[in-house]
This record gives structure tokens, C-alpha cells and sequence, in this order.
């Protein structure tokens, strides 16, 4: 919504304490293209983790399946081409606007913006570490959190106008480096380090470790596998970040900027991401499948793999910058159903880390134990299935509650008080 002062409010965000106290916002009063973003994001990410609820995450740079047949090739596929990378983007995006609007609104309140940003991303950072020791390993909360604390060094000082350009100068500086190196070794011999075949042995025995403990393993196992490979994974978190970062600020300046809050008045803005982003983004996603559509298996790295994963990380944020256009252009010209993923956006925390649980616990050794037992078509049904179940969920909840409950959590840590939860009957 456009506040008194003409700024952005953050949806279900409220600020308190002093004078300067921001009540919630009401349902008639929230932006429901964000809600509704959030929501396509969730389903999104959702389709892209299942393949990693039930195979090893040490194969997550894995590309479309060289084995597969019929709906499973077709839906790998898909899932590669217009999902993967992209989603993980969009929700970048959706935080850094996020972020960009709770430090407008706590200008415009004239309050002290840091404790309250600080107090928010150590408690992103706390469900994060939760999420990942305790339930999945694939989390990207502990990502998000350490990004955040980058974000704020930008977003203090830096002007509107230059916070996109920062946000796409530092993703361009990280993938031009990654085309250049997998350009060389496309033109050479691949890797030449001489530790590379001990590196191949310890990622081929955590690989191993991965299928014991989540396949067959007690919770107690998984989780020491999860201790296991964060540990591992901790610097490719820290290259994480600054591609993160590039994201979270690009997100930042469509809210500062006005694009989110007054979609009419930038049209043209929307309709050029949809078309340059959608069509640059997917030509460099095929480009990336004619060098190589499998890039790379654990313990090996073919000569071209780099140059591949290069183009498709660099077609990524483009096809999510061309989502969030086509969307908000398509709420703008009645996609009224669009609406319907917005309580599941509202609760996006409680959903992500919802599919998380259900996830493992439909494929873990611990769980129902159906790991690698599900094809792929059949890992598109299931997240189909369960996020419509989310989908109702939300809704029936929201009908009750202001916030979803990890929601609720957050806000309360947030702003040291704990807001009301259920709502007051009419």
C-alpha cells in the first residue's frame, strides 16, 4: 500500500514501541502482487528441491538426466530449463524488496533502522541454521542472513537509481568470470589440479555418506550428516553471497524505485522484463543445454561444465525478473485467479520450511523411506499435491490468525514484543 508519507508498506509488517508505532496492515490494505509472488516462488522452489529430498545433494549440479524417458525426461526437462536457478532468484528478489521496504517505512517513522534489521536477520539466521542441521540440507536462509548483513552497507548510503546497478554489476562481474574460465577450459583439457583425483575421492565418499544416512539412516544419522555437509558446503555459502547480494538489491530498487507500489505507472518497465528477460534468460538456459545439459556429476568436472553452468546461472536472474513482469502485467489485466497463491505467499517461511519436513519425511529412512523410489514425473506430482494442500492450509489459517506461526515468531524477535496472533471476530 501507498502510506501518508507516499512510501511502500511492507505487507503484514507493523512497526512498534514509541510514537512512531506502524499498526498492521488489514487485508484490504496489503499489495497482493508481492503475496502472489511469493507464492509462485514457493511452488517454484518446491519443484526445484524435490529432486534433493530424494538423491544426494552432492548431485545438485547435475543437469537434465542422460537415463530418462517419456513424462520423467520431459518433466526433468522442464524442471532444469524453468525452474532451476530461477527460483532461488526470485526469492532473492522478494527479500531484497522486503528489506528496502522495512528500512523505508522505519525512515519514514523516523526510527532507528538498525536493531530492528539486525534483530530480523539474526532471527532469519537462527531458522536458517534450524532449518538446515535439523531438517534439509539444501537450506538457503543461512545465505540470505549473511547477504543481509552486506545489504545494509548499501542500502544506507546508496541512491535509488544506483542500487540496480550495483545488484547487476556484481552478478555480472561473478558470471563474466565463471564464462571466461569455462571458455578456457572449454578450449583446454578441463581441470588440471593435481589434487583433483583426492578431491573426486572426498566428494565421491560424502556422496556415498549422503545415501547412507538419509536412504536407511536413523534422524539421529541424518543429522550428523547434516552437521556433515554444512560444514562442507560453508564455502560455496561464501560464493553464495555476493550473488545473493546482486539479487537482493536489484529487488531493493523495483521497490525503491516505485515499480512495485505503482505497476501502471511502469508498464514499459514490466513489459521489457518480460520479453528481454524471458527471451535473453531462455536463450542463454538453451545455450547452456547445447554445451552441455548434464554438467556435472559428483567427483568430475568435464571441460565444458563450467561454460554451461556459467550460462545458465546467467540466464537465471533474467527469467526471474521476466516471472515477476509477467505476473504483475498479468494481475494488471485481470489474472484475478493469480490471487488465489497469495495466502501461501503470506506464510512463505512456514511454507518453505513446511515442504522441507514433509519432504524428508516422505523420502528419508526415517520417514515413509522413499528414497529414490519415486520417478520424476512422480516428484512434480507430489510437490503439486502438497503445495495445493498448502494453498488450503493458508488460507484456512489466515482465516483465523494474522500471521503464519513462524511468521508470528519472527515479528516477535523482530521487535522485541509479541504481536497479536488470532484475529478479533468481527
Amino acid at each position: 500500500m501507498i502510506g501518508a508519507t507516499g512510501r511502500l508498506a511492507w505487507p503484514g509488517e507493523a512497526e512498534m514501541g514509541n510514537t512512531a508505532t506502524l499498526a498492521p496492515l488489514t487485508s484490504s490494505e496489503r499489495l497482493d502482487s508481492l503475496d502472489v509472488l511469493r507464492g509462485v516462488a514457493l511452488l517454484g522452489i518446491a519443484l526445484m528441491n524435490v529432486e534433493y529430498f530424494t538423491a544426494p545433494l552432492m548431485d545438485m549440479s547435475e543437469g537434465i538426466a542422460t537415463g530418462g524417458s517419456g513424462l520423467d525426461r520431459l518433466a526433468d526437462a522442464f524442471v532444469y530449463v524453468f525452474v532451476r536457478g530461477k527460483f532461488w532468484t526470485l526469492f532473492s528478489l522478494l527479500f531484497g524488496m522486503g528489506f528496502a521496504v522495512m528500512l523505508g517505512r522505519a525512515r519514514d517513522a523516523g526510527r532507528d533502522f538498525v536493531p530492528l534489521y539486525l534483530r530480523r536477520t539474526f532471527g532469519l539466521l537462527l531458522f536458517g541454521l534450524v532449518h538446515a542441521w535439523l531438517i534439509w540440507s539444501g537450506d538457503i536462509l543461512v545465505s540470505y542472513a549473511l547477504t543481509a548483513l552486506v545489504l545494509l552497507l548499501f542500502f544506507r548510503d546508496t541512491p535509488v537509481d544506483r542500487t540496480w546497478k550495483w545488484g547487476a554489476g556484481i552478478w555480472a562481474v561473478l558470471v563474466g568470470v565463471m564464462l571466461l574460465v569455462g571458455a578456457m577450459m572449454a578450449m583446454g583439457d578441463g581441470v588440471t589440479d593435481p589434487n583433483a583425483a583426492e578431491s573426486a575421492a572426498t566428494i565421491a565418499a560424502l556422496r556415498e555418506a549422503e545415501i547412507a544416512a538419509y536412504s536407511g539412516g536413523s534422524y539421529a544419522e541424518a543429522t550428523a550428516m547434516r552437521l556433515r555437509y554444512f560444514v562442507h558446503a560453508l564455502g560455496f555459502n561464501a560464493f553464495l553471497v555476493p550473488l545473493v547480494l546482486g539479487m537482493f538489491l536489484v529487488g531493493g530498487w523495483l521497490v525503491r524505485s516505485g515499480a512495485m507500489a505503482r505497476p501502471l505507472d511502469h508498464r514499459q518497465l514490466f513489459t521489457r522484463l518480460a520479453w528481454i528477460g524471458g527471451l535473453g534468460g531462455l536463450a542463454l538456459t538453451a545455450a547452456s543445454v547445447a554445451v552441455n545439459a548434464n554438467p556435472g556429476t559428483a567427483g568430475e568436472l568435464p571441460p565444458d561444465a563450467m561454460l554451461a553452468m556459467a550460462l545458465h546461472m546467467a540466464g537465471s536472474p533474467l527469467m526471474a525478473l521476466a516471472y515477476i513482469a509477467i505476473v504483475v502485467l498479468a494481475l494488471q489485466h485481470g489474472a484475478g485467479w493469480l490471487r488465489a497463491l497469495a495466502p501461501a505467499g503470506r506464510m512463505a517461511l512456514t511454507n518453505y520450511l513446511t515442504q522441507s519436513v514433509i519432504g524428508t519425511l516422505v523420502f528419508y529412512g526415517y520417514g515413509l523411506g522413499l528414497w529414490g523410489q519415486v520417478p520424476r514425473a512422480g516428484q512434480v506430482l507430489v510437490v503439486v499435491v502438497v503445495f495445493v494442500l498448502q494453498l488450503l492450509a493458508s488460507r484456512w489459517w489466515l482465516a483465523r490468525f494474522r500471521y503464519g506461526p513462524l511468521e508470528w515468531s519472527w515479528r516477535a524477535f523482530t521487535y522485541w514484543q509479541v504481536p497479536p496472533l488470532r484475529r478479533v471476530a468481527p
